[in-house]
């Protein structure tokens, strides 16, 4: 409980000091519910690199790993990974069963199952974050820890879990983009406006 209460310490902390120079540079009244609108956001430009990145990787690479190592995932494991754990992750913050529990996306390899698998899943989260208020952040939900265990945590700290670990893999696949020249989806140009 002391690393979620640090880590919701750090997000709202950063958080108010965006705010905080927002406020200074524009004469805009601050969002509603600071925390989640920043958390929506955050967990929103995330998705939508996941996603590119996932469209943009060839079929005839999702078996691709980085070496030998048979415990290193392909890309598409990686793929069926984040479908897995933003079903798992959202539901707990959503306080309902896991909608994608009776798969494992993980053993998946054509490319279509696995970016639709990917796809209902953040499509899932995205109703969870875009219903998300500071105050509902702070709910405590029950949870299944990952070794099985009931537990209590606060609905956000589910969220930012999610955020955090689509993220880290999203690092993941912009390695295995670039071991093949592909332009990773957040290093690409912005578009011209």
């Amino acid at each position: 409980m002391k690393l979620v209460k640090g880590i919701l310490v750090g997000v709202l902390f950063g958080s108010l000091l965006t705010l905080s120079a927002a406020a200074q540079s524009s004469p805009q009244p601050p969002a509603k519910d600071p925390l989640s609108a920043w958390l929506r956001r955050a967990y929103t430009m995330g998705r939508n690199d996941i996603t590119r990145a996932a469209e943009k990787m060839p079929e005839e690479y999702y078996g691709l790993r980085p070496g030998p190592q048979m415990e290193v995932r392909t890309f598409g494991q990686l793929v069926g990974h984040l479908a897995n754990f933003n079903y798992l992750w959202c539901s707990d913050a959503k306080g309902e069963k896991n909608p994608g529990q009776e798969n494992d996306f993980e053993k998946l390899t054509a490319k279509s199952d696995l970016i639709k698998a990917l796809s209902s899943a953040l499509s899932y989260c995205d109703s969870v974050y875009s219903a998300l208020t500071d105050a509902s952040a702070m709910d405590i939900m029950p949870v299944i820890t990952e070794s099985g265990r009931k537990a209590q945590a606060l609905r956000i700290s589910r969220l930012i879990q999610n955020h955090v670990h689509n993220n880290e893999h999203y690092g993941n696949m912009v390695t295995y983009l670039r071991m093949k020249s592909i332009v990773p989806p957040s290093s690409e140009p912005p578009p011209p406006r």
